[in-house]
């Protein structure tokens, strides 16, 4: 799934280099812009995956632009009122999207969105892609391993439950992926972004997560939550000692969820160029390297060239 959407952006953003590298001159110098903060619409609340990724990264290029990155969290539709807000914006060079593989789901999953993801938004750069994990509270899921954690589940069809970002997003996906594959019953609960849906995980209110590992790590790692196995053919470098799906059995199982940059279409090409080149000179930095490797992630900066 998200190798198959991960290709779908950057042949979107092929098609959109081959608009940038034309040889019709800008409409005004790189100079001029910014001259004012620059928004990023973040389309799930503070807390979550995609907010964790666009506010360091956001940080890194105030610096560079000398100007704001402002953060506006929008949750809501599984991202897809943020994404509206983001393509019905001025396309100006002043307002972005901070999105995700939900947004190349979305249009097959809503087809009354209010906007057209490829006529309505142009894409920009990929910011990360990091994978997912199966996280249990300890307290309603009293298990150390996936063997256990699979009894566990088939024992209780339909009295356990998982939280997502809300619905249409990865980590809604992969958990359905997950039941298909295992012929378990666990019943999901959709919230407005994994910033609440991991605040009611730690709080004992719901069993589990497919989340990505960025908001998932940390909790891991103070012994808050229990890692079942990471959704990918591979571990991660980030949980060395936790297992893939693939090698306990779910051969081909791949859940990633990957972040990108996209700007409202008829943004000028000289600003979304330039945008492209800052992020990929942010994600050169130690600190982002660092921060990305903290969360588990591979950095992005491609261009769409």
């Amino acid at each position: 799934m998200s190798t198959v959407t991960r290709r779908k952006f950057i042949g979107a953003a092929v098609g959109a280099g081959a608009l940038l590298s034309s040889g019709v001159a800008p409409a005004f110098a790189q100079s001029a812009w910014p001259n004012k903060p620059v928004r990023f619409v973040v389309p799930f609340p503070a807390g979550g995956g995609t907010d964790a990724f666009a506010r360091p990264l956001g940080k890194l290029l105030t610096a560079q632009l000398g100007q704001t990155i402002v953060i506006d969290n929008r949750g809501g539709g599984g991202g897809t009122i943020g994404a509206e807000a983001a393509a019905k914006s001025a396309p100006d060079g002043y307002t972005f999207l901070v999105g995700a593989v939900h947004h190349t789901i979305a249009v097959s999953l809503y087809p009354k969105l209010g906007y057209d993801l490829q006529k309505d938004l142009v894409p920009v750069t990929l910011v990360s892609s990091v994978p997912n994990v199966i996280v249990v509270n300890p307290s309603r899921v009293p298990v150390k391993n996936y063997q256990e954690f699979l009894a566990f589940v088939k024992a209780r069809p339909g009295k356990l439950n998982f939280g997502s970002a809300g619905s249409g997003t990865t980590h809604h996906l992969i958990g359905e992926m997950f039941k298909g594959a295992t012929g378990t019953f666990i019943t999901h609960i959709p919230y407005r972004g994994a910033g609440p849906a991991m605040a009611d995980l730690l709080a004992g209110q719901i069993d589990m997560m497919f989340d990505g590992l960025g908001t998932s790590v940390p909790q891991i790692n103070s012994g808050k939550l229990t890692p079942i196995a990471v959704t990918t053919e591979k571990r991660s470098f980030a949980l060395p000692n936790i297992p893939s799906l693939a090698e306990l059995g779910l051969k081909g199982f791949d859940g990633k969820t990957w972040y990108a940059l996209w700007a409202p279409a008829g943004t000028p090409r000289d600003i979304v160029v330039r945008m492209q080149q800052e992020v990929a000179k942010a994600l050169q930095t130690k600190e982002l390297q660092d921060a990305w490797r903290a969360l588990g992630a591979e950095a992005g900066g491609q261009s769409p060239e």
